[in-house]
């Protein structure tokens, strides 16, 4: 079975596009990336489903091998799941740009004490290492509450 050279390049080309396009912080560019990839996918399955053939229908007299049905199936259910992802990223991007002007991803907290501790080089709360001395719990390097009274910390405790 030997596959169009052009189609392959252009599923590569869709998928690639697609995949930098989704890498973005825009939401319309993500939309348009995730279109891309979904279209490349689709022109995968037709590319996958093997040369043309008599149609998927028993008791035809024909003496050509009949063309596998359950590519275009998948193609038919991809568009539709495409589709419907699409229109829901197409509203939330109006929603963003109703509220905020701009439709940009926003930074998580998390991800900017993520991206501090990275540079600091420091290792978060919940790293276990018992060699280098750190905690081996989640929250055993925070101060224990309980431990502390109100006339100063508790017998033994260190200050």
């Amino acid at each position: 079975m030997s596959s169009n050279i052009a189609l392959v390049l252009v599923t590569a080309v869709l998928v690639g596009c697609g995949t930098t396009l989704m890498l973005e912080r825009s939401l319309t560019r993500i939309l348009i990336g995730f279109f891309m990839i979904g279209n490349g996918v689709n022109l995968l399955f037709v590319i996958a489903s093997g040369p043309r053939g008599a149609p998927p229908l028993l008791g035809e007299g024909s003496s050509e091998p009949m063309v596998d049905p359950l590519p275009q199936a998948m193609a038919l259910t991809a568009i539709v799941i495409t589709l419907g992802v699409t229109a829901f990223g197409l509203a939330l991007a109006y929603r963003a740009w109703q509220l905020t002007g701009h439709d940009d991803v926003q930074d998580d907290l998390e991800d900017d004490l993520v991206r501090r501790r990275a540079e600091l080089d420091e290792p978060s709360a919940s790293f276990d290492d018992v060699e280098a001395g750190l905690p081996e719990e989640e929250g055993a390097d925070q101060p224990d509450p309980a431990a502390e009274t109100d006339s100063g910390p508790a017998p033994g405790a260190t200050p």
